[in-house]
């Protein structure tokens, strides 16, 4: 047989008793094995069954008493014996309602054979009645408003606790508070009385559990007499009355003390230790601290505890002087025994109690004391000896302690016999135990006199020499601390006068198991997800297991969950809540041992909703007050920080809640104040550093009584909107401010600096148009909130003004100062307030272009504007032409509108002029250029000529050269002695009195177009405008950015068409409307012409000073779709092999890479998007139509 000592070892750690173990063949003295428990409380309906079951050979016989007289169940009338072995029990079955008086008593129970008697505890049978309540004449309670009262209860008395309720006709439960509270006697107590409590139906309601029945009380009617003058006073303790009580409370028992106190306002109750601390992990506070509950009592708790009630206006207290007395409980049990004749027998009984039990001995259920004197056995110090003890001594004791709070019963058998020795353990078992534990090794010796045993090693020398060694009473061999080279053979040895006799016991000590990582501790919010791992090291000869726990219970995944995933050495819980939280475990174990490692889990996040919200002192809602209080909410393992308190009012505004204000975290009540006639519901919700909770259920609505208004409107304006008028306005109150269910406004004014009286109209919209007033009059004006229960404060006197009028005159002109020739300053004088008619609220500044001093210039008229406030007399104007006569007016103006106007003309000086034009480059031979150039838009003042300089690209080692053109008209110019291989960077300015203006820039040089040949790279930019023009690129005022090259525009040209054949770009000339554009296609074209030009393209809405450009773009004829807008009409004979003729131009270009489309918002053709150099060098908007 293999044993694993896993588990064997917990029931070695029973009582020796417990393995006494008398072969079958031999008698056995009687032990009571169940009876019925010491108190039986029976109602008329109730069977009576009383148990009393023992053991023993030979059998054993039952006899009864009730109170100490000799009692047969057997004859009593309606009584059953229960006919089992070993059994005594019987049921009395009621038959009327008087028969458990009959039986009521202390009863005990004898189980005898011939080697002795035992006995049972006593039993109790108490029988109670129907419970009735004795019939009363129940008078009305009449009582002051403000004034306390008592409901008394006075339920009928019983054996078992009561259940007391207070309810109204309605089964309502009456409400309890602060104010309203049950005593423990079942009475409900009034700290003081509103005209809410008025009401004929308090009922008492004793519930009854041993009967199962309710009876109620005849109902109490309170009328409390409404008064307008509720008297503040100090507490006054109602129960208990007196300032102290001495009270005895049982050890291991709950105590629960009580305080309830009268007062106005109602007093709040403390508990106080004088002694010392409170014991805070067995004490708490019940009934709105009015009872405080000890648990588990202890000598420790002996000692005063007082209560405190407080209000306002004072304090009662009262002392409570605690006494901790005990039942009486064993200190050392006597136990039943084998024993060889001519020992000496000792049974120790020692008990304990308070006060001190006292001790008692039975022989075979009968006293000691009215036994027949006997000088082998004695009483000594509580503990009874037998000297040389005899087969004939065998007989059954029984110790009995009693004090005022108990008894305590124990029986113990002593058994007198001689027996050789014998081990009951079966010889040669195995026993497997892991290293580091503790092995145990079994040997069951039974003999009289009682065998000794011992353990020998295998050369049978005795293992105790060994300290980890150690035996145990009934002969099991203990080694802690197991080493792997502890396995092998023990042999145990059990002797007495008569014999000796041995057995074999095997160990083998195994590997232990570990956990080498272990979970770790995680903290979670909700619904994340958390992962522990495990790893272990078993014995390679055992089966190994890693299981989880959580919290103690074994984790299994759930075949309709996801919740927990399970694998060897993982554990994964998904959507985490805060009922996931706890101690998660992996075990890891064998059929030897296991061991376990734990995590902590904690789930965080909002906290929980707030329970228990109440709304007390009730009274206070005269003066607009009202105590809130609530339960802490759940924290979900982060602190609260703060309770917001919010309040919805469902008569004015349902579902929409306010807030009252926040109180700190460690609070759990505040008192309020209110607005009156407000319907208030309130909620709170508990708020820590992962946001808000969830709110709590709402509360009881109140209502506040009606007052007058407290706030009087804010925001007060007279102002006119017509001259002979005043429109006074204001911010209407909130309607939590009315403190009615209506509010009006009281409207009064008065001219400023008048003392007569004020004229007044009542009003329920926030305006009131006052009517035939002077123009811009100043009024006094006062506006005051009223109800029906009065009118709010004194309201503030504001200064309000009648409709304003034009201003009757305008600003007088002081000067213009010029700053510069675009820049002038305007200064003026300020208007006479008076004339004003309204409050002055600025200037406004208008001018005009009027003319250029140069002859013949013309320019579209924009009027410009500058808006000053009244404390300027002063203004900018920036952005003027130069070398312009401008036209100027400043008005004042007020709410009104715009007075007359002050006018004045000025000119502003010469300037420098806008850029050329244009600028063309035109070859005259291959060492000299033509400049032809057009005059700038701009001139600003008196051209004088022009600035011309240039300087050869690529060159840095030359200088540019630079002349003037004196000749205003001048607008073409010869240079010669120009290299013909080279190009040129040309810059020419126009020039006033006031120097050179902006420079317009041309690149170019002196070979013609037409001599580029095939394959040679062009310069950017070539513009072929007619027959000998030069290279060039489009000329452009400086600076000009660049538009950045595309990776798939090598140069000039691009390829196209048929054959690798280069379309050129073309320049298009900004200056002098539409224009066309021929693009070069030098190829053998479908007009059969070779070089021959395509259809013209317009370039229409041109933007002056901007770069222009069109580019081809290559286009596949079968991926692209066919483009809109084709309009055009080509030459006859256009058409293509594989598509077919083409009926217009646009065809044709479509066809050879050039692509465009219809541009939806114009109308007209635009560069198709599809290319990637379009738009490239494109500046401002540019629109193609086919020409």
């Amino acid at each position: 047989m293999v044993v694993a000592l896993r588990y064997v070892w917990p029931l070695l750690l029973c009582s020796p008793c417990l393995f006494i173990q008398i072969p079958e063949e031999l008698l056995e003295p009687p032990v009571i094995t169940e009876q019925s428990p010491r108190r039986l409380v029976v109602f008329p309906t109730d069977d009576i069954s009383l148990k009393c079951e023992a053991s023993g050979r030979p059998q054993v016989q039952f006899r009864w008493t009730r109170d100490g007289i000799h009692f047969k169940p057997e004859e009593e009338l309606g009584v059953t014996v229960y006919q089992a072995p070993h059994s005594g029990s019987f049921t009395i079955t009621g038959n009327n309602s008087n028969f458990p008086q009959r039986f009521q008593g202390i009863y005990r129970c004898f189980a005898s054979n011939k080697l002795g008697t035992a006995m049972s505890h006593e039993i109790q049978l108490m029988a109670e009645g129907a419970p009735k309540w004795p019939k009363e004449r129940v008078k009305p309670v009449e009582v002051e408003e403000g004034e306390s009262v008592v409901l008394p209860c006075n339920p009928p008395p019983s054996a078992e606790p009561l259940r007391i309720y207070w309810m109204n006709s309605k089964i309502l439960h009456i409400k309890q508070d602060e104010r309203v509270t049950m005593g423990q006697n079942g009475n409900l107590y009034f700290a003081n009385v509103l005209t809410s409590d008025n009401h004929s139906d308090y009922i008492c309601n004793a519930h009854f559990p041993g009967t199962r029945t309710i009876i109620q009380k005849e109902p109490i009617d309170l009328r409390v007499k409404a008064t307008n003058s509720m008297i503040d006073r100090k507490p006054r303790l109602l129960s208990p009355t007196n300032s102290s009580s001495h009270l005895v409370a049982l050890q291991g028992q709950p105590l629960v003390l009580e305080c309830i106190a009268e007062g106005f306002p109602t007093p709040t109750i403390k508990w106080l230790r004088p002694s010392g601390p409170m014991p805070a992990d067995r004490v708490t506070y019940q009934n709105h601290n009015k009872t405080l509950q000890l648990l588990n009592v202890g000598e420790e708790d002996d000692g005063e505890y007082r209560c405190l009630a407080e209000n306002s206006l004072g304090s009662a207290r009262h002392a409570y002087y605690i006494t901790v007395e005990a039942a009486p409980y064993w200190l050392h049990k006597p136990q039943s025994h084998l024993y060889g004749p001519g020992e000496t027998v000792r049974l120790d009984c020692q008990v304990q109690g308070r006060p001190q039990p006292e001790v008692t001995w039975r022989i075979n259920g009968i006293p000691v004391d009215e036994l027949p004197k006997d000088q082998k056995y004695r009483i000594q110090h509580g503990a009874l000896i037998l000297s040389n003890a005899q087969p004939s001594d065998t007989m059954v004791t029984q110790c009995e302690a009693r004090n005022r709070h108990g008894l305590l019963l124990a029986n113990a058998y002593i058994y007198v016999v001689q027996l050789p020795a014998r081990i009951l353990t079966g010889d040669n078992q195995t026993y497997m135990a892991v290293e580091g534990s503790t092995a145990h090794l079994l040997c069951k010796a039974f003999g009289a006199p009682v065998p000794t045993v011992q353990w020998l090693d295998e050369e049978g020398t005795t293992v105790l020499q060994d300290e980890r060694f150690f035996p145990y009473a009934n002969g099991t061999l203990g080694i802690r601390d197991l080493q792997a080279n502890d396995t092998g053979r023990y042999f145990c040895q059990a002797a007495n006068d008569q014999n000796n006799v041995t057995i074999m016991a095997n160990l083998q000590v195994k590997e232990a198991t570990q956990i080498t990582q272990g979970p770790r501790s995680a903290i979670e919010k909700k619904g994340a997800r958390v992962t522990f791992t495990c790893q272990a090291s078993f014995d390679p000869s055992l089966q190994p297991s890693i299981t989880w726990r959580g919290d103690g219970r074994d984790l299994h995944e759930l075949g309709d969950s996801d919740k927990y995933f399970l694998e060897a050495g993982r554990l994964v819980i998904h959507s985490l809540d805060y009922s996931d939280q706890g101690n998660y475990s992996c075990v890891a174990s064998t059929e030897l041992d296991e061991v376990e490692s734990r995590a902590q889990l904690l789930v965080v996040g909002s906290p929980g909703p707030v329970p228990q919200l109440e709304v007390s002192d009730h009274h206070l809602l005269k003066q607009s007050q009202v105590r809130l209080s609530w339960s802490p909410a759940e924290d979900h393992n982060a602190p609260i920080e703060k309770y917001d308190i919010e309040f919805e009012d469902k008569e004015m505004a349902p579902e929409k809640w306010y807030s009252l204000g926040k109180v700190p975290g460690n609070q759990t009540s505040a008192t309020l104040k209110l607005s009156p006639y407000v319907h208030y519901t309130f909620r709170v919700t508990a708020i820590n550093k992962y946001g808000p909770g969830e709110p709590s259920p709402a509360s009881e609505t109140v209502v506040t009584p009606e007052a007058a208004p407290e706030k009087n409107p804010v925001d007060v304006k007279g102002e006119g909107n017509e001259t002979n008028n005043m429109v006074i306005t204001w911010k209407p109150l909130r309607w939590m401010d009315w403190n009615a269910p209506q509010v009006q406004y009281r409207v009064q004014w008065r001219p400023v600096g008048t003392q007569g009286p004020w004229q007044e109209q009542i009003v329920s919209d926030p305006i009131l148009v006052v009517s035939n007033t002077s123009t811009f009059v100043p009024y006094e004006i006062k506006v005051q909130a009223v109800n029906s229960q009065g009118k709010g404060p004194e309201p503030q006197v504001v200064t309000g003004y009648s409709g304003e009028d034009y201003p009757q005159v305008g600003p007088e002109l002081e000067d213009v100062k010029i700053l510069n020739s675009s820049t002038v300053l305007v200064s003026w004088l300020p208007v006479d307030l008076a004339q004003v008619k309204g409050h002055l609220r600025g200037y406004n500044v208008t001018y005009w272009w009027v003319g250029s001093q140069r002859k013949h210039s013309k320019r579209h008229v924009h009027k410009g504007h500058v808006v000053v406030p009244a404390n300027t007399t002063s203004a900018i104007l920036s952005g003027l032409q130069p070398y312009s006569s401008y036209h100027l007016e400043v008005q004042a103006f007020n709410g009104r509108g715009l007075g007359p106007a002050s006018e004045l003309t000025f000119s502003t000086p010469e300037g420098v002029p806008s850029h050329p034009e244009a600028l063309h480059l035109e070859c005259q031979s291959d060492t000299s250029l033509k400049l032809h150039w057009k005059p700038p838009l701009s001139h600003n003042g008196v051209l004088t000529g022009y600035m011309l300089s240039y300087h050869p690209l690529g060159d840095g080692g030359q200088e540019q050269l630079s002349f003037d053109l004196p000749d205003p008209d001048l607008l073409t110019h010869n240079l010669t002695n120009l290299s013909p291989n080279m190009r040129y960077r040309f810059q020419l300015q126009a020039t006033t009195r006031e120097g050179p203006g902006e420079a317009i820039v041309q690149e170019g040089g002196t070979m013609v177009s037409g001599e580029l040949g095939e394959g040679r790279p062009a310069a950017e930019g070539a513009a072929e405008v007619g027959r000998g023009q030069c290279l060039g690129s489009l000329a452009r005022p400086t600076p000009v950015p660049r538009a950045p090259a595309s990776p798939r525009d090598p140069g000039l040209h691009q390829h196209l068409g048929h054959g690798g054949r280069k379309l050129q770009r073309g320049l298009l000339d900004p200056q002098g409307g539409p224009m066309q554009l021929w693009l070069p296609y030098p190829v053998q074209s479908p007009w059969g012409r070779e070089g021959g030009r395509l259809p013209p393209i317009t370039v229409r809405e041109l933007q002056p000073e901007l770069l222009h450009a069109v580019e081809p773009a290559a286009r596949h004829p079968l991926r692209d779709p066919p483009v809109q807008g084709e309009d055009a009409a080509a030459p006859n004979g256009c058409e293509d092999q594989r598509h077919g003729p083409c009926a217009t131009a646009s065809c044709w270009l479509r066809r050879r890479g050039l692509v465009y489309r219809l541009h939806q918002r114009h109308h007209s053709l635009v560069p198709h998007p599809r290319h990637p150099l379009l738009h490239q060098a494109q500046q401002g908007r540019q629109i193609l139509s086919e020409g």
